[in-house]
């Protein structure tokens, strides 16, 4: 048995220079995740780059140019100052550009055109002498990984390839492959304490809250919350049956004509029937009143706005806001961040009056932004800087390519394929809701005032 007590021995392996870069929102525990993989990389004598703000100063890279230090980039194994794993925000900064958003089918791969970011970051990263990558960032990030790997196979034989994984990050926690995204904890966390706050305002004052929470195709956030912020209600995306579902045309907000697809065929949007989400909410705030409590506090995911009608989406935006929207293929308006919350609560408040004639004062709020940056409890310090760790033992041990670094158990190390988690038939990585009737989900069913 090695000495219990005994350091790493470097790797042998022939990794000379990574790169690190974070894309799309910001998630706690950021920078001990970053910070964690660039300690292995600098003591095993491996050079660090941390390319600056995701994929901004890579995916328009020209060949010959020259990537500034300091602007595109800068050597985090130069940087290791104490404290950097437990600090907020992201020390390498992150953006929204993605290389590889025109690729939506295998076939684009033999597209040039539809190739060219991708093909750009691959130049950008060999002009500095790269020889892996380690992407950090959602369900998104996590496709434009894998893809990039698919363009480096369409390479002449002999060319250097760069290898890539990919670590898991979204506080939205809806990811294939990990159990729990690094930061998904602390911003439970905040909002949680927020969402007490609230309740103690509504014991106090009889007002009510409806809280709409970040979880676009899943409500882990809003569940995590709730269960521990002691919230009084919480609906996702998953928890609408089929029965509280309608259709209706797809109109151009801007003219109000209905949309048709290339067949000249209506597109038919599904919708929430409103009136079922409000007579749920008004149901829990009357089993409540039998129980003796006054107060009411509701957590409610993003991702139901999507699925609301278009008269509903204008009762919550400005004209031009309402008639700036443009749907998606499927009739989806892009409205996930849209404050519908406000609304919901003076339905809420309708019906209760249609119901008790009594008035009730309901307040909409929107939460999320607040909790991205947010001080990282030491529960996701460990996790992040497993994960972290992971990418160097990935790469530089098990000389792994192409794979997502995950933990089970006790933070154990496990590195997941990209063939597991991508559906390479539309290039998209799979989606992760709640389980509607596990043990999770029903947790909050459980603490919720229960309905007869």
């Amino acid at each position: 048995m090695s000495f219990p007590l005994a350091s790493p021995k470097a790797a042998n392996t022939d990794i000379k220079k990574v790169a690190i870069l974070f894309s799309g929102g910001p998630a706690p525990t950021a920078n001990s995740v970053i910070g964690s993989a660039a300690i292995c990389f600098a003591r095993a004598g491996i050079e660090v780059y941390g390319m600056k703000n995701g994929y901004t100063h890579l995916e328009n890279y020209k060949e010959g140019d020259q990537l500034e230090e300091g602007t595109a980039y800068i050597r985090l194994d130069k940087m290791l100052e104490e404290g950097l794993r437990s600090s907020r925000g992201i020390i390498i900064g992150t953006a929204r550009a993605n290389p590889g958003k025109m690729l939506k089918h295998p076939d684009d791969i033999k597209d040039a055109k539809k190739c060219e970011p991708l093909r750009n970051v691959y130049k950008a990263l060999r002009s500095l002498g790269v020889d892996a990558l380690i992407s950090i960032g959602g369900d998104d990030t996590l496709t434009t990984a894998a893809k990039f790997r698919l363009i480096q196979k369409e390479l002449p034989a002999g060319e250097k390839r760069i290898k890539v994984v990919h670590l898991p990050k979204t506080i939205d926690n809806d990811y294939q492959g990990i159990d729990f995204t690094f930061g998904y904890f602390t911003a439970v966390e905040f909002l949680s304490y927020e969402l007490r706050n609230l309740l103690a305002d509504s014991e106090a004052t009889g007002a009510g809250y409806v809280c709409q929470l970040m979880g676009r195709k899943a409500a882990w956030l809003a569940y995590g919350a709730m269960i521990a912020g002691e919230a009084s209600l919480v609906i996702g995306l998953e928890d609408i049956p089929e029965e509280w579902l309608l259709t209706e045309e797809t109109r151009d907000p801007a003219t109000h004509e209905v949309i048709c697809d290339e067949k000249n065929i209506p597109i038919m949007r599904t919708i929430v029937d409103v009136k079922k989400l409000v007579d749920r909410c008004v149901d829990v705030i009357l089993a409540r009143e039998a129980e003796g409590k006054k107060s009411f506090v509701a957590a409610v995911s993003e991702g139901i706005a999507e699925y609301l009608p278009l008269s509903e989406i204008y009762m919550c935006l400005s004209d031009d806001e309402y008639k700036s929207l443009k749907p998606d293929t499927f009739g989806h308006f892009p409205v996930s961040q849209l404050k519908y919350s406000s609304r919901l609560g003076r339905l809420i408040a309708d019906e209760y009056k249609a119901r008790t004639g009594k008035s009730r004062k309901m307040v909409g709020l929107q939460f999320g932004y607040e909790a991205r940056c947010h001080a990282p409890n030491a529960f996701d310090i460990i996790l992040g800087s497993q994960l972290g760790v992971g990418a160097y033992r990935a790469l530089c041990e098990a000389e792994k390519d192409a794979v997502m670094i995950s933990v089970v158990g006790n933070l154990e190390l496990v590195f997941a394929p990209f063939e597991d988690l991508i559906d390479y038939s539309i290039l998209r990585a799979y989606p992760r809701p709640i389980t509607v009737g596990s043990d999770f989900h029903q947790l909050a069913r459980y603490i919720e005032a229960w309905v007869k």
